[in-house]
């Protein structure tokens, strides 16, 4: 039996030939490259910095986590480390996007099982955060923001505020800016939610180890891997939070899991904010072979022109070698390998993207469970084709 390509629960273009015994599922056999983008090969014949643009439409749920893994192999080989505030408002934009990737996978996990309303609550709270998205960048999804050296610019000193138009009367304006003034439903008890997930699912932690889990559905098995904690990268080692981890595998553990991470990425977001507040500063490196000059140095000085000209025209030579560099993105480890031959140019770009080897559990996860248990095994695994058919 055919479940997709174009299915509903797919959460993208995923082709799973099920075989069945009536209703209950007997092998699942994933099929993926029907979206197929080639990033990893179009990364080689452009620039380095024109590829960040790419990173953001692989898991196209967390643009800029995956930003990041590449512009921190990127400063690895060029051997460069961003300033401070750069530093914090990327840690502070990674935990944004954690919570806008566990919103979408919620609502849209819930709508695949049936609740309808959960979905609706959940894009009210993520059109806030998509804002802070667009005030820092100009555009609400794929922002490419992250620079190696820093950001592209800081933060603004306000929000983008609703204008009065002759379809919108001032009082509906002042409620539509109240929450730009300054710089869920919880249904965790309900018992036909735990119906369709409690004991579906179910992953030992030898076994997600083994099947290389990453982020929640490795910690809903009980495991307390977190790069942030593990590996610390950025200032994530100065930040106070804590590591939610499942007990029993099952697709309501991974639930559990990924409703707390939330709650301690508004911790680190708050700590980030009282940081950046009381810390200006510079948010770029000050090396004009690597970032453009300001356009007020560009207009007046013939050297910043000639630095901005070759920038964009033919980017910066990153030093022979290799790196590796992996985040702890919403989904998992997302890291970037990269091989460079001296030029302007990556000579081999890997993205090692979480979702893969969820997907490839697939087959595991589903044997024995019924037809409609497949759907809350997807959505549990949280998959985004953009990462996995790159």
């Amino acid at each position: 039996m055919n479940f997709g390509p174009q299915h509903p629960a797919a959460h993208g273009v995923l082709r799973l030939v099920l075989e069945m015994d009536g209703e209950v599922v007997q092998k699942a056999d994933p099929h993926i490259g029907l979206l197929h983008r080639a990033t990893e090969k179009l990364a080689e014949s452009k620039p380095w910095n024109q590829s960040i643009g790419y990173m953001d439409r692989l898991d196209y749920v967390s643009m800029m986590c995956n930003e990041h893994a590449y512009v921190l192999a990127i400063e690895k080989l060029l051997g460069v480390k961003p300033p401070l505030r750069a530093q914090y408002i990327r840690v502070m934009f990674d935990e944004i996007t954690r919570i806008l990737n566990h919103l979408l996978w919620l609502g849209a996990h819930g709508l695949d099982i049936g609740a309808m309303t959960v979905f609706l609550y959940c894009f009210r709270e993520r059109e806030d955060l998509m804002d802070c998205y667009e005030a820092v960048s100009g555009t609400r999804m794929h922002a490419t923001y992250y620079r190696p050296g820093g950001v592209y610019r800081d933060l603004p000193d306000t929000m983008p505020r609703y204008q009065p138009s002759r379809f919108r009367s001032q009082k509906e304006i002042d409620r539509l800016n109240e929450r730009r003034s300054g710089s869920m439903l919880d249904f965790t008890d309900n018992r036909i939610w735990k119906q369709r997930t409690v004991n579906i699912g179910v992953v030992t932690p030898e076994r997600a180890l083994n099947l290389g889990f990453t982020g929640p559905m490795l910690r809903g098995s009980g495991i307390a891997w977190d790069l942030r904690k593990k590996q610390p990268y950025e200032v994530y080692g100065a930040m106070d939070f804590d590591i939610p981890v499942g007990v029993n595998g099952d697709c309501y553990d991974r639930y559990l899991v990924r409703v707390e991470e939330m709650r301690q990425s508004n911790r680190i977001v708050k700590q980030c904010i009282d940081w950046l507040r009381a810390n200006p500063g510079p948010v770029m490196i000050g090396d004009h072979k690597l970032v453009p000059p300001t356009r007020e140095e560009m207009k007046g000085d013939m050297e910043s022109l000639i630095h901005h000209f070759k920038l964009f025209t033919e980017g910066y030579c990153v030093p022979e070698g290799e790196s590796y560099a992996a985040v702890e993105a919403p989904k998992g480890e997302f890291g970037c390998y990269i091989v460079s031959d001296g030029a302007n140019k990556p000579y081999r770009l890997k993205c090692r993207a979480p979702g893969f080897p969820h997907l490839a559990a697939l087959d595991e996860m589903v044997q024995g469970h019924m037809l409609a248990d497949v759907v809350a095994v997807i959505g549990t695994a949280d998959v985004v084709f953009g990462e996995i058919d790159r």
